[in-house]
């Protein structure tokens, strides 16, 4: 107990502590941040052996590229080690606080070194460029173009809608997906028995299910695992203890952590995977894409428009009562609010993601409005006019139909699905109009 308070406390009296103990204040993340593609995790897909990536790294060449991931996916730790893996200088600056004057500043060290280094290109780090306004990227252009630099911004925004796109293609944008739980795990044990920067200091010990535990609470973001560890192994230090439990990580570090917020890309991604598990016909999908989206906050509304729409374009005409118990759920939700709507949407999910389904009717207007787009207008006929002359009215006759023009020439737009309801709508538009018999 007296090692943990020494390394939290006053530095036993010391007016200035030590350097190694400035290193250590430095947060856990940082101080295990991987130094060498070795140490670095995940990623395969483009750093893995033979990738192309990987291949230019080797080669000593990095590309002028755009690295996108969500945070604690390692953008900025691959472009450290690009720079160290390849010799070459590395220039940072943070769009955030970056000025036009800095950005030139910047690119004249950069064009002064390479002058001065035989032609040897420094990297231009530019962290969260999607930060950079129009005309800030825009003073990045030239020097990318001349190959005075070699341009590596970091993004954790989509950049193929924060980026200019005259930016974009002189730079190659590399996706770097979340760590996966084996990968996050085994950074976790390295902190936890690393004396030199992690925290085997501390004597704490952890099994293999509590690191999974931890893994498995920040969603492949490996800056958040680690921070999570750090705030659980000091608390356990300090309290004299020397074995990391669940309990003390649920107790230091509190309940999972999501990965994207309302305004984010990834709000996209999962609102895409909901509507793509309904239409799928998977209910627990669905619902565990739902549970996401409501511990995220995202607004209700939202939700309950994308349901409608997909009760329209997915449900459809197999059953026709999905769209109204959209509707419904979106009246309900309106009027119950947020907790209690959580049941109306899960409800609805489930039914919508059982329900039988056909696009049919979506696939109707989209031709009718592919063809009024082409240019095929057609004069509305003089019997359906409202001064014309010669409508038939249907239900005076027996059968609430009678044989009559509605366009000018055959169209056809609609072709019935074969399930559900629909099967019964087909059924009688058969027996009115032959051209729902050429289906056949």
């Amino acid at each position: 107990m007296g090692d943990a308070f020494e390394l939290f406390g006053d530095f036993g009296g010391k007016a200035e502590p030590e350097s190694g103990e400035k290193t250590f204040e430095a947060p856990l993340a940082e101080r295990m941040r991987p130094r060498t593609l070795d140490e670095y995790a995940g990623q395969e897909h483009i750093i893995g052996r033979g990738k192309p990536l990987r291949a230019m790294i080797d080669a000593g060449r990095p590309p002028s590229c755009i690295l996108y991931g969500n945070p604690g996916v390692g953008k900025t730790t691959l472009v450290r080690i690009m720079a160290s893996a390849t010799k070459r200088k590395l220039m940072e600056i943070n769009a955030v606080s970056a000025k036009v004057s800095q950005l030139r500043d910047l690119l004249d060290d950069a064009v002064k070194f390479k002058n001065a280094s035989g032609g040897r290109n420094a990297i231009a780090f530019v962290d969260e460029i999607y930060h950079l306004n129009s005309g800030q990227q825009n003073v990045l252009l030239p020097a990318v173009e001349r190959g005075d630099i070699i341009l590596i911004g970091t993004t954790s925004e989509n950049p193929w809608f924060e980026i200019n796109k005259t930016l974009l293609s002189r730079t190659i944008v590399y996706t770097l997906e979340p760590l996966g739980t084996d990968d996050v795990v085994r950074l976790l044990g390295r902190a936890l028995s690393d004396g030199e920067r992690g925290l085997g200091k501390f004597g704490v010990s952890a099994d293999d299910d509590v690191l999974l535990h931890i893994a498995s609470l920040t969603g492949g973001d490996a800056r958040q695992a680690l921070t999570r560890l750090e705030a659980a192994v000091t608390g356990v230090a300090i309290g004299g203890g020397s074995v990391l439990t669940r309990k003390a990580v649920d107790e230091a570090t509190g309940r999972g952590s999501l990965r994207y917020d309302r305004a984010s890309a990834d709000h996209y991604s999962v609102i895409s995977a909901l509507i793509k598990s309904i239409r799928g016909s998977d209910p627990d999908a669905a619902l565990y894409w739902l549970a996401r989206m409501l511990a995220s906050g995202d607004d209700v509304r939202f939700i309950c428009r994308r349901l409608c729409i997909l009760a329209a374009e997915d449900v459809g005409l197999a059953d026709p009562l999905a769209l109204i118990l959209a509707e419904s759920c979106a009246s309900a939700c309106d009027r119950v609010g947020l907790p209690e709507a959580n049941l109306i949407l899960g409800e609805t999910v489930v039914y919508l993601a059982a329900a039988l389904k056909s696009n049919s009717a979506y696939l109707a207007i989209s031709a009718a409005e592919k063809a009024v787009a082409a240019g095929d207008i057609m004069e509305v006929p003089y019997h359906l006019r409202n001064d014309g002359e010669g409508y038939i009215y249907p239900h005076d006759d027996p059968r609430h139909w009678v044989p009559q023009k509605y366009l000018p020439k055959p169209a056809r737009f609609y072709h019935p699905g074969k399930i559900g309801a629909e099967t019964k709508m087909s059924d009688r538009l058969k027996r009115l109009w032959k051209r729902f018999s050429e289906d056949e």
